[in-house]
């Protein structure tokens, strides 16, 4: 049983959302709960906060997924879906046609995913694959959260995507430094926005990724 007390106190505010999507929203954070009792989607110490810690810090990164250009989003290590469900929720009533692509090894974590895709009714192909061994992959944003480091996703989206405009991931409180390390090795422009639900995170948008010549 999930407490309610748990949903109506922990409330999140997204401007020019229509009252069916957040309930969309709020039933996922329900059925996240629910499933984290047999399966570990989301840290329990973060169920008390799970509208602002994971589905309003998922949904901020919309605004470098609600562009002309972008039609297929695919997720890393997809987990519970954060962020990509959420976005897929948001992204009903803006795009027809935008098509989620995830990749997570797990089986009991793929078929909630699964679950969750035609339970809010999205156009979502859920792949139970080692994303390590997949190649000449192709999609307009690779996006991941709590993935795997900085310079794993780089190779990861130069050696198994042909094609690919940018990456948007999450980074906490080392993230400039990881940049600085990274840029070593790495050429890439970047935008960066700051989260909105921790004062020690961002969202960044890379692109134009290429190795530098060692």
């Amino acid at each position: 049983m999930i407490d309610s007390k748990i949903i109506k106190r922990d409330k999140i505010y997204l401007p020019n959302v229509s009252r069916e999507t957040l309930k969309e929203l709020e039933d996922y954070s329900i059925s996240i709960l629910s499933t984290n009792k047999k399966m570990n989607l989301i840290s329990s110490s973060t169920e008390n906060s799970i509208k602002t810690r994971h589905i309003y810090d998922s949904a901020q990164s919309i605004d470098f997924i609600d562009k002309n250009d972008i039609n297929v989003c695919t997720d890393l290590g997809s987990g519970a879906g954060l962020p990509s469900i959420v976005l897929g929720i948001l992204m009903k009533s803006k795009k027809q046609g935008f098509k989620l692509i995830f990749y997570e090894k797990s089986y009991h974590k793929s078929k909630f995913l699964k679950e969750m895709a035609k339970k809010f009714n999205l156009k979502a192909k859920i792949y139970q694959k080692n994303i390590f061994y997949e190649k000449n992959l192709e999609t307009d944003v690779i996006i991941c959260r709590a993935f795997k480091p900085l310079p794993v996703i780089f190779e990861i989206a130069t050696k198994n995507f042909k094609n690919f405009k940018y990456i948007v991931m999450y980074l906490g409180k080392s993230g400039k430094k990881i940049l600085k390390d990274v840029s070593k090795k790495w050429k890439f422009e970047i935008e960066e926005m700051k989260s909105q639900t921790s004062d020690e995170s961002s969202v960044v948008k890379i692109s134009n990724l290429k190795k530098k010549y060692e």
